[in-house]
């Protein structure tokens, strides 16, 4: 047997089907360790063909892995969580990997849908069924730690990553979150593992964001600040911290701070997808400071980076727009809607640059568009630009 998935689950009845049919044709054999569903999520599982065990949950993630990790037959061990997807276009690529004798790990990118921060990350998520890895830590629940070990006792094993997105999370979309608390059994779990490790500069990455995030500034970048410290933080986890730092002073309105720090994190030796948020935010600086030249460049690398980046063709056309540069704009706009086809305000920057240039028709068309995404999404800013519109003449 070549591949196993291996998954923990709780209450996933509705993510459960779209993550398994992601692997369908792609595992040799599913795992599901199910901790305390009170619906139909093991039923689903056994439906498309899993072994499902049970595990009294003990508000400990590495532990139920490490649990589910012991049914596992696979000569490879592929991770999901329900509310992820294997894109299908990685497949053959990895299993072209898998086949290499001398990798242990492969890290694969995974997309983080909807995040309004670090569109993408690193995980560890297919990894050899060697009897050494394990998972550690109460919440983010890693292999990393076993693995350091394993190579410096079998140095002829080597880690290597997939260059493409292999994993969409939709976990981190704000209705995800609400509706699992998501943030406050992280704070816990964390807080707890911080108590006994209170230098492990990853839980402080973790940690200090999710304190950010809450506007809790103050113990938030003591965290972020006592990581950096570590001499144990790794070039990953020192972007991490270098990230969310500029994250607090922007909202603190400390620009100089927040542009040193996400300056920091782009020189640092890491793939490059990872530097795409830090690179966004330096725009938004940029732009917002009126150094529109430098704001272009940043954006620019977003796309250099990830073409596919629809944020970084709209960022860009604001900039091109307040330039002057109305054409290129134009088509910036369009090609973040091509990418986003639900993307209102680029309809509504399309629509202004249009009637900039004298394109009515097409301007109140874009307009229209916009009206009718921002109806669905958020219903003040459909009747601020319908007013808006109205005020100039326009009837929508």
């Amino acid at each position: 047997m070549e591949l196993s998935l291996c998954m923990i689950v709780k209450n996933e009845e509705l993510a459960l089907p779209s993550c398994l049919n992601s692997v369908k044709g792609v595992v040799d054999e599913i795992v599901v360790l199910d901790t305390g569903s009170s619906d139909r999520t093991p039923d689903i599982a056994r439906e498309f063909g899993a072994k499902v065990y049970t595990f009294e949950w003990c508000n400990d993630f590495s532990k139920a892995r490490n649990q589910a990790l012991k049914y596992v037959q696979g000569k490879w061990v592929l991770v999901l969580d329900a509310d992820e997807m294997l894109v299908p276009e990685i497949v053959l690529t990895l299993k072209q990997a898998i086949r290499q004798r001398r990798y242990l790990v492969v890290n694969l990118v995974r997309q983080e849908v909807g995040a309004a921060q670090s569109p993408y990350s690193l995980v560890s998520r297919l990894f050899r069924n060697h009897p050494d890895i394990c998972f550690s830590r109460p919440y983010h629940a890693l292999i990393d730690d076993s693995v350091a070990r394993i190579l410096s006792q079998e140095p002829q094993w080597q880690v290597g990553y997939l260059p493409e997105v292999a994993i969409e999370h939709t976990g981190y979309q704000n209705s995800a979150i609400a509706q699992r608390d998501k943030f406050a059994k992280a704070q816990a779990a964390m807080e707890g593992f911080l108590a006994s490790h209170p230098d492990d500069p990853y839980v402080c990455s973790k940690l200090g964001a999710l304190y950010v995030e809450k506007s809790l500034f103050a113990p938030g970048i003591e965290l972020l600040q006592r990581g950096l410290a570590s001499k144990s933080a790794n070039a990953q986890i020192l972007y991490e911290l270098h990230y969310h730092l500029g994250i607090s002073y922007t909202r603190l309105q400390n620009l100089a701070d927040a542009i040193a720090h996400y300056q920091a994190a782009i020189q640092l030796s890491i793939y490059p997808m990872l530097k795409l948020g830090a690179y966004n935010n330096l725009g938004n600086l940029m732009r917002a400071s009126g150094d529109l030249t430098a704001a272009k460049t940043y954006y620019e690398m977003t796309l250099q980076i990830d073409p596919n980046f629809a944020a970084g063709h709209y960022n860009l056309g604001l900039t091109l727009k307040a330039l002057g540069n109305f054409k290129d704009a134009i088509a910036a706009y369009q090609q973040a809607i091509v990418l986003n086809p639900t993307y209102a305000e680029a309809y509504q920057n399309l629509g202004v640059v249009l009637l900039k240039v004298g394109k009515l028709p097409e301007s109140l068309a874009a307009f229209g568009k916009a009206i009718a995404l921002h109806e669905q999404q958020n219903a003040i800013a459909a009747q601020q630009l319908r007013q808006g519109l109205q005020e100039m003449g326009f009837q929508f």
